[in-house]
């Protein structure tokens, strides 16, 4: 188990759409405990493989106490809705009122393969819409309305860290078509 560097807004992986995970191997498990420990380290709710450079469907969360993985998710959401504080490992130290669905239910597999559902509402309904959305290119940012966002990038080129994304990506064995990003 190795902490990862975590992929700052502005780095390419972050808005490319991740790979399904076709081989379930000893090296996903190496990746899915590496994101647990990278996201723990941080500390996070959740962190997606991109995060990490890796572009692939998988990602971690804690919520509530509970930790737990969803390898290639497929989300049904309800329609009511909730609005509230969203921050992202990516974007460090910003925190925006962001809309989501108040429930989702999530359809995916463990690092085994077997097929694992995950329900729940509030925290946990946002953290997998937001670990989700990474998995498909989408920064939370990209959901605020008009003025919301333009104050998210106003805060993001005023940040410290602004500018600071990693000059790779990692290119893993469970890539469909075996190139980097």
């Amino acid at each position: 188990m190795a902490i990862q560097p975590i992929r700052i807004f502005g780095d390419p992986v972050l808005r490319l759409a991740a790979q399904p995970v076709t081989v379930f191997d000893k090296e996903l498990r190496t990746l899915v405990r590496d994101l647990t420990e990278t996201m723990k380290e941080a500390p996070g709710r959740g962190l997606a493989a991109p995060q990490i450079g890796v572009s692939l469907r998988v990602f971690t969360y804690h919520v509530d106490g509970v930790f737990g993985h969803l390898i290639n998710p497929g989300l049904d959401l309800s329609e009511e809705e909730q609005d509230g504080p969203e921050g992202c490992l990516s974007l460090p130290g910003l925190t925006f009122d962001c809309k989501r669905a108040y429930g989702v239910v999530a359809k995916g597999f463990n690092e085994y393969g077997d097929p694992v559902t995950v329900e729940g509402t509030q925290l946990l309904a946002r953290c997998i819409q937001h670990e989700t959305d990474h998995l498909d290119g989408i920064i939370f940012i990209d959901r605020l309305d008009r003025e919301q966002r333009k104050a998210a990038l106003r805060a993001i080129r005023e940040a410290e860290w602004a500018g600071d994304t990693a000059p790779q990506v990692r290119v893993s064995p469970h890539s469909t078509f075996g190139r980097a990003l």
